[in-house]
């Protein structure tokens, strides 16, 4: 499991965002597009892409892209 990759995959979830915002210091939360549905399609896309349960919990601690993939990582 990459970041790089990780970033790609938390990336392809939104629709409106240019795809150059996203970095590991973006704070998503702080991105117009936000949502508790996005938030929603997060947790799916890592369930499905890492097999790794996410909750609200998880999404809520994370600031950055990079905290998230940390947390991801360390349920694996």
């Amino acid at each position: 499991m990459e970041l790089q990759e990780f970033i790609t995959n938390f990336a392809n979830q939104f629709e409106e965002t240019d795809s150059s915002v996203f970095t590991k210091d973006t704070v998503f939360k702080n991105l117009d597009e936000w949502s508790s549905l996005l938030a929603l399609s997060i947790i799916a896309m890592v369930d499905e892409q890492y097999g790794v349960a996410l909750k609200g919990d998880d999404i809520r601690s994370a600031n950055t892209i990079e905290d998230l993939f940390g947390i991801v990582k360390s349920k694996k």
